[in-house]
């Protein structure tokens, strides 16, 4: 198979919804148009897209791509709940990967309604209506879903493992520190422990301050085979896609019997394995780190997941400060989904713009020294998992 390079990124700033007067195709035509002037390409040099969003009607990625050009090429539209961004990133690769195409467009966007997610059918069943039945007969149903499915994760893994609430907590407060360094995050406002701890109860050990927001905002990135960063002279600013698996729900989601698994813990380990395996390295070879922290329990599952630490051993990672500057791992230096903002079909983007930027030493005052592998992990619960190594360019 053939290898695949990042190319050019761009992003808009998250936002909150109608804090701002812009539509979809203003959110597109801006990340869209940053991710080719990155690459120093015209629109007409690519041969295929890849349009995300969850919220919107059918054909919406053909309205958006249109803000960059009308060339006849094909666009497909992509939704995999909060995975979306990073599904049509997958579907860009493999169409370069494959020899499809030499240049593709994944881009991702979200015009979301305040407040929390809720569904737009209610006359059909609900994709995670097994998933919330399955956790139902595990711990007390409540609503919304989505704190309630992550906050009876992370509750389980305060029974079995002794975590505690503080270090869910921890998690908020760096993923909020690291914020302050980014001007494309919604949030960029630093929160003591205790601030954390004492925000809105929301559901088990998670507090607002603890969870992901309502965002509009879009992402984009340009992939392309090597013949295509050759000719076009492109190698000291590609980073290659080394490594990438999208797996979506296994017989054990459900037979586990467990709230971990059933957002989505094998998922992302089985991706992970898949990952490293293709890569050739290891967990301990990665320097930065985006991953899903819809909600800061979800974080730590996922430090064990992706194999960070063993089964039950999260809290210490977060105690001994080995997820930030300083530590074994930067994860989320952009400040992750609860301080830059979960506009769905964009966050996998945005996850893949902020990791090309730290591979090529542009993150300003978020840079992770000597940053050289870089993993991101992006879910949907529905459910799918991608999981994406990269590294930068050997010519």
């Amino acid at each position: 198979m053939s290898r695949v390079f990042v190319i050019g990124v761009g992003m808009t700033k998250f936002e909150k919804p109608g804090s701002r007067e812009w539509d979809y195709p203003d959110m597109a035509r801006e990340s869209g148009s940053k991710a080719l002037e990155d690459a120093g390409i015209e629109y007409r040099d690519v041969e295929q897209a890849y349009v995300g969003y969850v919220y919107g009607e059918s054909t919406s990625g053909q309205r958006a791509v249109y803000e960059l050009g009308m060339t006849g090429i094909p666009v497909v539209n992509v939704n995999n709940n909060c995975s979306t961004g990073s599904t049509a990133l997958y579907l860009a690769t493999q169409a370069v990967r494959s020899g499809q195409a030499d240049c593709a467009l994944a881009l991702g966007f979200e015009k979301m309604q305040k407040g929390s997610l809720g569904s737009t059918y209610d006359d059909r069943e609900q994709p995670m209506m097994r998933h919330l039945l399955a956790l139902a007969e595990l711990q007390e149903f409540a609503m919304p879903p989505a704190p309630y499915m992550f906050g009876a994760a992370g509750k389980e893994h305060m029974e079995r493992f002794g975590t505690t609430a503080e270090q869910f907590a921890k998690i908020g407060v760096k993923n909020h520190r690291h914020s302050q360094n980014n001007p494309y995050a919604q949030f960029q406002d630093p929160y003591t422990l205790d601030e954390v701890l004492a925000s809105k109860p929301i559901y088990g050990p998670l507090t607002k301050l603890q969870c992901s927001p309502t965002s509009d905002g879009s992402g984009a990135v340009v992939v392309a085979s090597e013949d295509f960063v050759d000719r076009h002279g492109l190698s000291q600013q590609a980073v290659e896609i080394v490594g990438q698996a999208m797996v979506t729900d296994l017989a054990s989601t459900f037979d586990d019997k467990s709230a971990i698994t059933l957002v989505g813990a094998d998922m992302t380990r089985t991706a992970a394995r898949m990952v490293y395996e293709q890569a050739g390295i290891t967990a301990d070879d990665v320097d930065v780190i985006e991953l899903h922290d819809c909600f800061s329990t979800n974080e730590l599952l996922t430090y064990e997941a992706l194999g960070l630490c063993a089964e039950g051993e999260g809290g210490k990672l977060v105690d001994n400060d080995d997820t930030t500057y300083g530590g074994r791992w930067v994860v989320n230096p952009s400040g992750g989904l609860i301080s830059k903002g979960h506009p769905l079909g964009a966050t996998g983007l945005a996850q893949a713009s902020e990791l090309t930027w730290q591979l090529r030493g542009r993150a300003d005052a978020r840079q992770v020294d000597g940053a050289k592998v870089a993993l991101q992990h992006n879910i949907g619960l529905g459910g799918a998992v991608v999981v994406t190594a990269y590294r930068p360019a050997e010519r």
